[in-house]
């Protein structure tokens, strides 16, 4: 029987830096991941001379994420959006920018005088985040306005975790928001005190200054799985594709006391059984939950209460001369008011060049979420006529797209809603009494690409320590 010293399940983002960083720091891991590609919903796909992200779009650069790609020989291949690229929210069918500044916030047009007053007034209030948990709607509704939740962050909670503001919670989505008001009294003021906070750290630390490290919004020339192909290339025969977990069962006793685990791993049509010492489970909640079932009971139903949102991501060409309106920015985010079904639309080569031929402009458009569940199990051609329907009036459009690319995720993004942190402390505390367990994934510290990236250098070192 194979002994290994630690296995990694699933090979997505989480998995294939777990794995990378474990082997880097001398662990002979193995990362097996069940389809016959890695990376998870990191995607990208050239098409008809389009370059096309069929997942995330980009990434925050975090400082992680820049050690990581330095390690890897692919950091002269990244690329920065324009810092200054102003994002819009439709309202009443018109492109506002977004104020991205207190003055400019306090300047422009788009808030009332009320909702303006109730940011004054949280600066020189006292209050405390009540108990248990709370949605990202009913602390806006209670801090700020119903015309604030509208019009921004219930936009930007569905462009970060295509989720419902009603449901998600605050405490696990925005723990630094809930924290500031939960320290100061003040969402503000708290928000003041963390970045202060974080400067002095960084300069005890001898960092660069913070206006360098300040993370800008990034690609990679030949799109974001330019990240995933340079792990698997490091990974080598270490990550085996098309091999699933069929079971996982605690070891029993022989003289090999270092294997805690004993796994059944299935590749086509034959199987084979494995020991670990660590096993790291860095795929989604369904099979965490399925594969924990013997191992760690309480942690297998814990994680079964993890819902996730369908997302069809929905890839327009248009010839550049087709468009009415300068597509000068990030793109923009559709309020739910306005009862279009389209979440917001990426300008992608706005963003970033090479994104479409010579003549053309790339526009990638979300279409689901926690609020439309069912718009994901629409066809192809639906989905494509429903953006284009929609993107007509705000562009500008003249003519149909010039290609179209659909591609839907039954399970895209993982929701903290409400009860999240909660549940998250329990898996934490139940992981912890079964030696050798470890998990990891986009439902643990956040969806986004840094947020995986921090978390799968964290468990690798957690194990490397313990060595």
């Amino acid at each position: 029987m194979t002994h290994v010293p630690a296995l990694v399940v699933g090979g997505g983002i989480s998995g294939l830096v777990c794995g990378y960083a474990l082997r880097r720091a001398g662990v002979d891991a193995l990362v097996v991941e069940a389809a016959r590609r890695a990376g998870g919903l990191i995607r990208s796909e050239r098409c008809d001379g389009y370059l096309l992200e069929l997942g995330p779009q980009s990434f925050s650069g975090t400082e992680p994420i820049r050690e990581l790609c330095g390690e890897l020989g692919i950091a002269e291949q990244l690329v920065e959006a324009p810092a200054r690229a102003p994002r819009y929210l439709l309202v009443n069918g018109e492109l506002r920018a977004v104020p991205l500044s207190p003055p400019a916030f306090f300047a422009s047009s788009l808030f009332s005088p009320k909702t303006k007053w109730s940011l004054v007034r949280d600066i020189f209030s006292r209050t405390t985040p009540p108990e248990p948990d709370e949605s990202m709607a009913e602390f806006t509704r209670r801090r700020f306005t119903a015309e604030l939740l509208d019009k921004l962050v219930g936009p930007f909670v569905s462009g970060i975790y295509a989720g419902d503001a009603e449901k998600l919670s605050l405490r696990a989505a925005f723990p630094q928001v809930h924290e500031a008001e939960r320290a100061a009294g003040s969402v503000i003021r708290g928000m003041i005190r963390l970045a202060k906070a974080k400067r002095r750290a960084a300069t005890a630390d001898g960092v660069r200054s913070a206006k360098r490290q300040r993370p800008t919004l990034q690609t990679f020339r030949e799109g974001n799985e330019t990240l995933v192909r340079a792990l698997a290339e490091k990974l080598g025969a270490a990550l085996r594709m098309g091999t699933s977990v069929v079971a996982i069962q605690r070891a029993a006793a022989s003289a090999n006391v270092s294997a805690r685990f004993a796994l059944t791993l299935k590749t086509g049509e034959a199987s084979e059984q494995i020991t670990a010492e660590h096993v790291v489970i860095a795929a989604g909640t369904d099979v965490a939950a399925r594969l924990l079932q013997e191992v760690a009971a309480d942690v297998s139903s814990a994680l079964a209460g993890v819902e996730y949102a369908p997302i069809a991501v929905v890839s327009l060409g248009y010839a550049e001369s087709a468009v009415g309106r300068a597509l000068d920015g990030f793109g923009f985010l559709t309020p739910r008011s306005t009862g279009l079904r389209t979440l917001g639309t990426v300008w992608n080569s706005s963003l970033f060049e090479g994104r479409a031929p010579e003549g053309q402009v790339l526009l990638t458009s979300f279409v689901g979420g926690a609020t439309d569940p069912e718009a994901a199990s629409l066809g192809e051609s639906e989905l494509s006529a429903l953006v284009h329907r929609e993107l007509a009036p705000v562009l500008k459009l003249q003519g149909g797209p010039a290609f179209a690319k659909v591609t839907t995720y039954v399970q895209a993004l993982p929701q903290y809603n409400l009860g999240h942190a909660a549940r998250m402390e329990r898996v934490e505390k139940a992981v912890a009494e079964v030696p050798g367990l470890f998990l990891a994934g986009n439902y643990w510290r956040g969806p986004a690409i840094g947020a995986c990236v921090e978390q799968g250098l964290a468990v690798a070192a957690a194990i490397a320590a313990k060595r």
